[in-house]
């Protein structure tokens, strides 16, 4: 089988309105695919300190999976979390990126959005940090169905660096240049 080793960081949360951030993420595929070590999911710690609209997450990825096809090819998927002085926290991003399909040093910025409001007190509370909107199924978010039927605003972005090592790739018709 071919197989896909991606080790990598979770760096940073960029221009985000919030000031304590931390990050969810989570590495999905399709059924051709299968993880044999590593994690698929993970979190970041609570990022308090900040410097230009920018939290440091420093979350380590090391995932290796392997695949019979190339179809359902891996995506990173986040979702961004503020968290106020009472220790409640909303989700104010959430995006995906493909992982990248050549092997080497990757930095991926994967831009995130939020779920927005139109009714002015909706507006004040998350002015405040008081709190946000969150989806109910956060799978909505990724599959795209139903994402067009939500009311959204674009939120920061989130920067990972990504080494890849592709292995047995060629043995199964896949040429990489």
């Amino acid at each position: 089988m071919a197989e896909l080793h991606i080790i990598g960081e979770l760096k940073t949360a960029v221009d985000f309105e919030e000031p304590n951030l931390f990050c969810r993420w989570s590495v999905q595929y399709g059924s051709n695919w299968k993880a044999i070590e590593g994690h698929t999911e993970g979190q970041s710690c609570c990022s308090t300190s900040r410097i230009e609209q920018r939290s440091d997450l420093c979350t380590p990825i090391d995932l290796h999976l392997v695949t019979r096809g190339l179809q359902g090819w891996p995506k990173l998927h986040v979702e961004v979390y503020a968290v106020n002085a009472l220790q409640h926290y909303w989700p104010v991003g959430y995006g995906f990126a493909f992982v990248p399909v050549r092997p080497g040093q990757h930095r991926v910025r994967i831009a995130t959005w939020k779920v927005s409001s139109a009714r002015i007190t909706d507006t004040v509370r998350e002015k405040f940090h008081t709190g946000g909107f969150s989806l109910a199924k956060s799978d909505i978010a990724f599959t795209g169905i139903e994402r067009y039927k939500l009311l959204t605003k674009t939120a920061g972005s989130v920067e990972l660096d990504l080494m890849l090592i592709f292995k047995n790739f060629a043995d199964y018709g896949v040429e990489l240049h």
